[in-house]
């Protein structure tokens, strides 16, 4: 038996090549379907599906079954059997829920101070898009941690050593896409951190049931900007569950408990037997010098890069006041494009990026439906991003505009 596995653009690249014949096939998995359907990928399956012979067996498994992958089933699935699973509860007690309402722009910092406030942390981190994805990673990496990521992108090879060395503990973040972590089975997890907001309560369920397993504590953290409030409480709602507000530990706390870990570490190594050479180093140190002074010179050496204060960055606290000017600075925009474009949240990111030059973490909030999407943008980014588009579209209808209030994923036009 030849198998044969590929992300759908990549399937539809080698039938145009005509280097793959699906003519002969056996049967057709597709696998993570409402994933597939939330990243754009539904008309991909249905190219491919159309390559293939009527005679072979599909098999589609899918977390939820939104309309659009019902009638995927109907189209190319005759007399298709549909087979459920019976729910679980959809939480544990054992996993503390809480979020964090910060900007944009601050959930990396948050980020860092959540890694450095646990004494043992290890944790899955959740990100929309591969590109937020190799952001945390590479940003995580400059300020010394152990990170690795996981997304479509990266060949399996490289994906089963990256597991590999979560599992084993030579790496104690991992940052991942929701497709790509399907099927991680790590245990003893102190965190899953959902960096990105989720987009369902089906997908929150998913990402936090990784965390409290096996009679363990464990805990996991939102972080949602202000104009997610609301999806946030919608989910809660949903899942029957209650997850807490929370205020970003603050370097003080944070500071405290890295001391409190490193005096533990050195009575460790206090009860160690080492070698005479440094008795009689640290003898003739403190002949020489005061007892105190080389003491505390001696941590400042060998520690200043973790207990400087210096190192974390101000998050601006959203609380009452803060919080409303902060809502209320943002704008939605309508852009003109949708899955039918072969629009992803991703692709959507970089084309506004590419045309515009706002900053990546400028963009939240990203939608996208079969026609259209949506993004939210503080006002100085949406005012670049309306001129650039009206400066392109000469006398027809910008590709970006203001969207209405009341704008939902039914209505077909901006402003």
């Amino acid at each position: 038996m030849h198998i044969v596995v590929g992300t759908p653009g990549r399937v539809i690249d080698h039938i145009n090549r005509k280097t793959l014949n699906l003519k002969d096939i056996e049967y057709l998995i597709l696998d993570e379907a409402d994933e597939m359907l939330n990243m754009g990928f539904i008309e991909d399956m249905e190219e491919i599906m159309k390559h293939t012979n009527p005679q072979k067996r599909t098999l589609l498994f899918s977390a939820t079954m939104p309309s659009r992958i019902k009638a995927l089933a109907s189209k190319y699935m005759a007399d298709y059997e549909f087979i459920t699973v019976e729910k679980q509860q959809l939480t544990t007690n054992l996993t503390e829920q809480i979020y964090y309402e910060v900007k944009a722009a601050d959930k990396f910092e948050a980020l860092c101070r959540i890694i450095d406030i646990e004494e043992d942390f290890y944790g899955l981190v959740f990100c929309r898009t591969k590109n937020d994805v190799d952001s945390v990673v590479s940003h995580l990496i400059e300020r010394g941690y152990d990170a690795d990521a996981i997304h479509g992108d990266i060949s399996q090879r490289q994906r089963e050593n990256t597991l590999d060395k979560f599992k084993k503990k030579r790496i104690n973040v991992l940052v991942a896409t929701d497709v790509a972590a399907r099927g991680i089975d790590v245990s003893n997890l102190t965190h899953v951190i959902n960096y990105s907001l989720p987009h369902d309560p089906e997908s929150y369920v998913n990402r936090i049931g990784r965390t409290g397993r096996a009679g363990k504590q464990g805990t996991a953290i939102t972080f949602i900007t202000p104009s997610e409030y609301r999806k946030l409480m919608f989910i809660q709602r949903i899942a029957k569950t209650d997850i807490k507000k929370s205020k970003v530990p603050n370097v003080k706390d944070i500071i405290k408990a890295k001391k409190n870990k490193i005096t533990g570490d050195i009575t460790v190594i206090n009860s160690e037997e080492i070698d005479d050479t440094y008795y009689n180093w640290a003898k003739e140190l403190l002949n020489n010098n005061n007892p105190t002074q080389i003491l505390a010179k001696l941590l400042n050496y060998s520690f200043d890069d973790k207990l400087n204060p210096s190192l974390y960055n101000e998050i601006k606290d959203l609380s009452g006041k803060n919080r409303k000017i902060e809502m209320e600075g943002r704008t939605r925009l309508f852009v003109a494009l949708g899955k039918k474009d072969k629009i992803s949240p991703s692709k959507l990111v970089k084309f506004i990026i590419k045309n515009t030059g706002v900053r990546n973490s400028a963009i939240d909030q990203v939608e996208v439906y079969d026609n259209f999407s949506f993004i939210t943008v503080p006002f100085k980014e949406a005012e670049i991003i309306l001129g650039v588009f009206q400066k392109n579209s000469g006398n027809r209808k910008s590709l970006v505009v203001k969207a209405r209030k009341k704008q939902t994923s039914e209505n077909k036009y901006g402003e």
